[in-house]
């Protein structure tokens, strides 16, 4: 089936399955995403690396409250 004939079938549904069928397809992509961060987020992940540096610019008092706002570069 192509996506043309899908589209053309969705909006021949009700609108309460058109509705029910976008939560579907919404809670779909939300798990997707929830996957690919626990993948990168897992030891040896694409974020592990990220998640390092924060860990080592924490212990160098790197980070100031949220209170004082952002320093700006000049």
């Amino acid at each position: 089936m192509e996506l043309a004939e899908i589209q053309q079938a969705i909006e021949q549904l009700p609108k309460d399955q058109q509705a029910t069928l976008a939560a579907w397809l919404a809670e779909r992509g939300q798990a997707a995403w929830e996957a690919e961060i626990e993948r990168d987020f897992a030891p040896g992940g694409a974020g592990t690396a990220l998640v390092e540096e924060m860990k080592a610019d924490a212990r160098a008092g790197k980070f100031r409250p949220f209170e004082q706002g952002r320093r700006k570069n000049r």
